[in-house]
């Protein structure tokens, strides 16, 4: 076993503190690597704060992730000493159902995430809010030359959270037009994506104040008020596609109609109410409402290399470890353009 530190919360008041514990050691199939940079998602807030009732304390949070390997084991031949790499929000799964068989392995009944789950061997996993990672090979990704990494590290959820509905649901036809709402952690990366997919891009917003950053720091081509009936009814039959990125209940009936015909509306926010909407609005016109989590390790793969190719990097905030608790706070009340990078490359 391998001595690890970190920052930990130690119960529901969600206070990170310096935590001492330790990592197994690396077996013939893991990949260990030194953290240089991690991002703060959302995930870890609620997490932290026992807000989805399943906490399990002590808990590193941490699940967008990357650094340099020290350390491969001996079956491992695809990296080596030195490389960079990265870790998102699974570390496992069981390889045989379904799901994996597909390569989506996002979706095994049996996958075990980065943190504050079981693994195997029945320990509790610790995520990236630490000095090391061990991870077994089959969830590592390289990180391409040109894409520096702290940028890499909110790709590894946040990105591949909305590349991987863009690719799978065909939401990247040249010329289309796709609406963004939300204009968060995982919808500025969609707006991102859309552009370099050659979209007309328009974000939905519940914030006027939102429309500045959105065309002039993003290049979004058009903005939206979602409160503003008018020109929602003017918008309406104008959109080819709908990523929903948002996480709080809403009124699904006058986005649906802003889609056009054989339009697609698909999900990545968790709203704790259960939606409602007429039938209607999807029978008159064709119309698919799915949903889609995260993305497979080959997807996450492909999203860096085209982020890379593309020049594509999220907006974020480079912090330091001694300033967690104070960006917990500022990300409860929004308070980020769009996502905190946590520097551990000078150390803990």
């Amino acid at each position: 076993m391998d001595a690890c530190v970190g920052y930990a919360a130690l119960d529901s008041s969600g206070q990170l503190s310096p935590f001492s514990f330790v990592r197994r050691a690396t077996g013939q199939d893991d990949v260990a690597f030194k953290v240089t940079h991690c991002g703060i998602c959302h995930t870890d807030l609620h997490q932290i704060r026992n807000e989805w009732k399943r906490s399990v304390y002590p808990m590193v949070p941490g699940h967008e992730i990357v650094g340099i390997v020290i350390e491969v084991g001996s079956k491992v031949s695809t990296f080596r000493m030195g490389d960079r790499v990265g870790v998102g929000c699974r570390v496992r799964s069981c390889g045989k159902c379904k799901a994996c068989q597909k390569k989506a392995e996002q979706f095994c009944a049996k996958g075990v995430f980065t943190y504050n789950a079981v693994d195997i061997d029945e320990t509790i996993t610790y995520g990236g809010y630490s000095s090391h990672m061990v991870a077994n090979v089959k969830f590592v990704v390289r990180m391409p030359d040109g894409l520096p990494s702290d940028a890499a590290a909110p790709l590894l959820v946040a990105g591949i959270t909305a590349y991987s509905p863009m690719r799978h649901f065909g939401m990247v036809e040249n010329g289309k037009h796709l609406g963004v709402v939300g204009l968060g952690g995982v919808g500025h990366m969609a707006v991102k994506f859309g552009k370099a997919f050659g979209l007309k891009v328009t974000v939905i917003s519940s914030s006027p104040g939102k429309e500045k950053e959105a065309k002039e720091l993003l290049g979004a081509d058009e903005f939206l008020v979602s409160s503003d009936k008018g020109a929602m009814q003017r918008a309406s039959n104008t959109l080819d596609y709908i990523l929903d990125t948002v996480s709080a209940p809403h009124e699904l009936g006058p986005y649906l109609d802003l889609l056009d015909l054989d339009g697609k509306m698909v999900f990545v926010g968790v709203p704790d109410k259960p939606f409602a909407f007429n039938a209607t609005s999807l029978i008159y016109g064709r119309k698919l409402v799915a949903g889609s989590l995260v993305g497979s390790i080959q997807e996450t793969q492909e999203m860096l290399d085209f982020c890379a190719e593309k020049g594509i990097t999220p907006t974020f905030e480079k912090i330091t470890p001694d300033y967690l608790n104070q960006a917990m706070d500022r990300l409860s009340k929004s308070d980020v353009k769009y996502r905190f990078v946590i520097d551990f490359s000078n150390g803990l």
